[in-house]
Formats: C-alpha cells, sequence, structure tokens
C-alpha cells in the first residue's frame, strides 16, 4: 500500500494536504531480480520519453533499466566504469553517464552503444580535454551540454551543441561564484544555470556563458537537482534527506522527507529525476535503492516546514 506523503501548509501546522505519495515496493515483481540492485550505493537515475527508468549504481552491473511500473528490463555497461555518479537522459534519448573514477563523461545510446567520450581515461586535469572526477551534466535550451566537475576541479564546462569546449568557469572557494563540490546542475528554459556548491550548501545562478547572478543559500544541503519542463526547480538535500520544489525566483512550493529506511524516508538522498506523468524518482547512496513518489493531487501548495534530521556519512 502506498504511503502518502504530506505537506503542511504555510501558517496551519496542524493541517496537512496529501500531495505526493511513495511507492515502497518499487521496483515491482521482476525488479527485485536485477542484477545487484540493492547490493550497494545507486547515485544515479534517469528517465526517457517512454518512462524507462535507467539506474546507474557502483556495482558489476552498472546500469539497470526498469519500466515505470518497476518491472525490470535489461543491464549494460557491465566492465565499463570504474566509480558511476551522474546519470542524465538528453532530449534525443541519449543516455550520459559520467564517472568520477576515471574523468569522463560518456554519451551512449539507450542499448548501451558508445556514442561519445569526453576526457582522458585515468587522468585527471583542468583544461579543455581534461576532467578531475565529473559528477553531473545538464543540457541547455539550444543543445548545449553543461558539466559539473565536480569533486576535483571546482568549475562548470560549456560545450555547444556538437560537443566542442566553449569554455568553462568557477574556482575553488566560498565567494560569490567559486565552488567547493560542483555536485549537479540544471538549465532553464532561458539558459540559466543553476550549480549545487554542495561543500557550500548553496545552489548559485548563471548566465549561459558563466556570469553570476545570484546564489540560494536558504535550501539546506543540495546535493542533486533536476528542472521540469513546467519550470520548476526539484532540489534533494543530501544531508536532511529531503526533496524540496521551487520556483525559479527560489520560493520553496513544498517539502517532504526523512532520514530512515521506511517508505517516504531517505538514506543520503543523492540525484534525482522526474518523468513525464510528474513521478519523482530518488537516488540513495546509503538506502541503496531508487525510490519512487507519484502525485497524488495536480497542485502542490506553498508551505514551510523544516526537517531536523541526523547526518549521514558523506559520498
Amino acid at each position: 500500500m502506498a504511503l502518502f506523503v504530506s505537506f503542511l501548509l504555510a501558517g496551519h501546522t496542524a493541517h496537512a494536504q496529501k500531495v505526493y505519495r511513495s511507492v515502497p515496493h518499487w521496483p515491482i515483481g521482476s525488479g527485485h531480480s536485477a542484477p545487484d540492485y540493492g547490493t550497494r550505493m545507486v547515485v544515479g537515475v534517469a528517465t526517457d520519453s517512454k518512462g524507462d527508468v535507467f539506474v546507474f549504481q557502483r556495482t558489476p552491473h552498472p546500469v539497470l533499466v526498469f519500466d515505470r511500473a518497476g518491472n525490470y528490463l535489461r543491464t549494460w555497461g557491465h566492465g565499463l566504469f570504474s566509480l558511476p555518479h551522474g546519470c542524465r537522459i538528453d532530449p534525443h534519448g541519449n543516455v550520459w553517464l559520467t564517472d568520477v573514477g576515471r574523468h569522463q563523461v560518456f554519451k551512449y545510446a539507450p542499448d548501451g552503444k558508445l556514442l561519445a567520450t569526453w576526457g582522458v581515461k585515468n587522468t585527471p586535469g583542468n583544461d579543455a580535454a581534461h576532467f578531475n572526477q565529473p559528477a553531473d551534466v545538464a543540457f541547455g535550451p539550444k543543445g548545449d551540454v553543461y558539466i559539473a566537475d565536480g569533486y576535483g576541479n571546482a568549475r562548470i564546462v560549456h560545450l555547444d551543441a556538437q560537443g566542442r569546449y566553449r569554455n568553462a568557469w568557477g574556482r575553488l572557494g566560498s565567494a560569490l561564484g567559486e565552488f567547493h563540490l560542483v555536485h549537479s546542475v540544471a538549465v532553464d528554459a532561458s539558459g540559466r544555470v543553476y550549480v549545487v556548491d554542495r561543500d557550500n550548501a548553496r545552489i548559485q545562478v548563471f548566465t549561459p556563458e558563466g556570469k553570476f547572478l545570484k546564489a540560494w543559500k536558504h535550501i539546506g544541503h543540495p546535493f542533486g537537482l533536476f528542472l521540469t519542463p513546467d519550470q520548476r526547480l526539484f532540489v534533494a538535500d543530501g544531508i536532511g534527506n529531503t526533496v524540496g520544489i521551487y520556483s525559479l525566483a527560489g520560493k520553496r512550493l513544498a517539502q517532504w522527507g526523512s532520514t530512515g529506511s521506511g517508505p517516504g524516508q531517505m538514506r543520503r538522498a543523492h540525484l534525482l529525476c522526474v518523468d513525464d506523468q510528474g513521478a519523482v524518482y530518488v537516488a540513495e547512496v546509503n538506502g541503496k535503492r531508487v525510490q519512487k513518489f507519484i502525485p497524488s493531487s495536480a497542485s502542490i501548495p506553498t508551505i514551510s516546514i523544516s526537517t531536523n534530521s541526523p547526518t549521514e556519512k558523506r559520498k
């Protein structure tokens, strides 16, 4: 039975409206026999236009594919990755994966055929040809690619629609425009770039070419970002183990979650995505799973919630 996730209306903490609900037994059926699922860290998740769910995990079978109901479909990527991290699907259905161990970014067809590679295998660097532990990828409205680079470098790398290097920005620090662990990235319909500056506990916003615009410092400890077509920004908080929904002005529209292993709870919420039906999938590093949440209402009220949850081991 699905567990409803409650959202408290601002100023009415005794009243709750049920807007999202968790699906505690996702994946279902054959999904539980997917190779290695639930045994090690699950770090990334993405959905395609058919609703298929691509799960990126740190196991001998790194890429698992499920249908939206949670039935296991296939696996690929055996022996191809050192330390999996980010997983995204571009508007053409290609699967982009980042490997923080190999210092590379990959573009695959959905069946696992390699289409393109950026970075030099096992060779970190800070120039146009190299990355240093790249964490995530996002796509601009004109086809540009933005890479969160990442754990070793403190920068965003910008590629054009043909995958050619355009520019990069950022350096290690805590001043505006500087980063301390560039962990996730998203791009809105106007091309503005939203960057998780994880260890500075903020999101920074830039123009498409990297000019600093503003910083959000009121969003807890962001780890993962996903921007929906209706321009709502979903944020995974890996310390509070919550998912928050924000307007592009930085106003929180909703939030749910706490630390734990039960339905609706999370253990090290990492990266996330939202499918074409509004379902939210969250990759949990310490929980070793993807958890699915589905909307139970067409609208999300403005709310005010504070969640106090214990800290879990950093990943």
